[in-house]
């Protein structure tokens, strides 16, 4: 499919911290949200953004002349991946269950359990939301956890694993969470920036990650709309 003449414009993301963005919910994603990390030597941008003039003119300046990656986080994150990387050719990394989502994107990376950056940031599997999703740790002095759509707002200050009827796996989901508890280091405590709609949050943007207090196997379980 051709790429539209006139993209929309858009609105610009928002900066939340020194080194981190935020962009506009994305309808391509079910409004879900992608952010901007300024980590050197090679910036990342998680998930994928409305595809609008603001934020491809956001994206090349944030770039400043670097080669950034595209890290997607499941398959709710994907979006316009491939539109978006035949504007700006940056290398797209997925966890490899959900490469095959992603035809025609060019390069196309895939790691399988870890995976490392060349900016010290840390992906870890988790599959349960769906086969592919992943999380991604950005230690510090960024102390950040992306956690795409593993843990979801639900009220100020709390972030919660779902289950609705696009849940690829609820048992793994689980199983993901007790695996994520033991993997990041005993001594940080990363702030959390989800890859969901974050309107439940009422206005704010990253949750403590004592907001996330998972108490049993059920905790957080809901049955939300497709």
């Amino acid at each position: 499919m051709p790429l539209p003449s006139v993209l929309e414009s858009g609105r610009p993301p928002q900066q939340i911290l020194p080194f981190l963005w935020l962009f506009p919910p994305n309808r391509d994603c079910r409004g879900g949200s992608a952010w901007w990390l300024d980590s050197d030597p090679e910036p990342v941008l998680i998930d994928c953004p409305p595809l609008t003039e603001s934020s491809l003119k956001a994206l090349q300046e944030l770039a400043a002349g670097r080669t950034p990656r595209i890290v997607l986080t499941s398959r709710e994150g994907h979006g316009r991946v491939r539109r978006l990387q035949e504007h700006l050719g940056w290398p797209v990394l997925v966890q490899e269950q959900e490469a095959y989502l992603l035809p025609g994107v060019d390069p196309l990376e895939t790691f399988a359990d870890t995976h490392t950056t060349a900016a010290g940031l840390r992906l870890l599997w988790t599959p349960g939301p769906s086969p592919g999703s992943c999380v991604l740790h950005a230690p510090p002095p960024w102390d950040l956890l992306f956690c795409g759509r593993l843990l979801i707002p639900v009220a100020v200050g709390q972030l919660a694993p779902l289950r609705h009827r696009r849940s690829f796996h609820w048992p793994r989901q689980q199983r993901s969470l007790e695996r994520l508890r033991d993997w990041i280091p005993p001594d940080q405590r990363p702030a959390l920036a989800s890859g969901a709609g974050l309107g439940a949050l009422r206005g704010e943007r990253l949750s403590p990650w004592e907001s996330w207090m998972p108490s049993s196997p059920t905790a957080g379980f809901a049955d939300l709309p497709s």
